[in-house]
C-alpha cells in the first residue's frame, strides 16, 4: 500500500501549480488509521463490546497509520518545496510546517492540563481522538486556503466539525463517528485526489 503510493507519486511527472502538494499517500494512510484504529476501538469498547480486543491494539493501529501518514505528508511537502521557485510560496510552506508543530504541542498541553485539573477518568480517551481530529482539520483548512486546494480545505472543514460533534455522543459511540465520518471522508478524498493528480498529468 504505502510503497506503491510513494513510488507512483515519485515516478509520475505530475505538473502541479506552484505550492501544490500531492496528498494521495497522506489521505490513504490517515484513512486506514481512522478505520482500523477508531474502528477497532468502537468494536471493542463500551458496556457490550462486539469484539474482545487488547486495550492497546486500537491505539497502536491508529498511531501506526498516523505516523506513516505524517511521513508521507512530510515527503510530499518537501518535494513540492524543492520543485518550487517562488520564495514566497516556499516560505508559506515552511510556516505551515512549523504551525503543525505548534498546534500539536498546544493540543498536548491542553489535554495534559485538563487531565490534571478535571476529575474525569475518561477525559484523555475522549479528547485525544477528537482533539487531534479537530487540530488536523483546522490545519487542513489553513493549508487548503494557503495553497488554494479546495479538496484539502473541504476535508479539513469536515474533520474539524465531525470530530468535535462526536464529543456529544460519549464512549464508544464517538468512535463510530470518527470511523465512519472521518475514515469515509479520507476514503473519498483519496479517490478525488487520485483523479486530481491524474488530470494534472495531461
Amino acid at each position: 500500500m504505502y510503497p506503491v503510493i510513494a513510488t507512483a507519486e515519485q515516478s509520475s511527472p505530475v505538473r502541479r501549480a506552484s505550492g501544490d502538494v500531492a496528498n494521495l499517500g497522506t489521505y490513504s494512510c490517515f484513512g486506514l488509521a481512522y478505520v482500523l484504529g477508531h474502528g477497532s476501538a468502537a468494536l471493542s469498547q463500551g458496556d457490550n463490546p462486539l469484539l474482545d480486543l487488547p486495550g492497546w491494539l486500537p491505539m497502536v493501529l491508529l498511531g501506526s497509520g498516523l505516523a506513516l501518514g505524517t511521513v508521507q505528508a512530510t515527503r510530499a511537502a518537501l518535494r513540492a518545496q524543492r520543485a518550487d521557485t517562488d520564495p514566497a510560496t516556499v516560505r508559506t510552506g515552511q510556516l505551515l510546517g512549523v504551525a503543525w508543530v505548534t498546534a500539536l504541542a498546544a493540543l498536548f498541553l491542553a489535554i495534559t492540563g485538563l487531565s490534571a485539573t478535571v476529575d474525569h477518568p475518561d477525559i484523555q480517551t475522549l479528547l485525544w481522538p477528537t482533539g487531534s481530529g479537530f487540530v488536523v482539520g483546522l490545519m487542513y483548512v489553513a493549508e487548503g486556503a494557503a495553497r488554494r486546494n479546495l479538496l484539502h480545505y473541504t476535508l479539513g472543514t469536515w474533520l474539524a466539525l465531525t470530530s468535535t460533534a462526536a464529543l456529544l455522543l460519549g464512549t464508544p459511540n464517538f468512535y463510530w463517528v470518527l470511523t465512519l465520518a472521518g475514515g469515509g471522508a479520507y476514503a473519498l478524498a483519496t479517490l478525488l485526489e487520485h483523479r486530481r493528480l491524474a488530470s494534472n498529468q495531461h
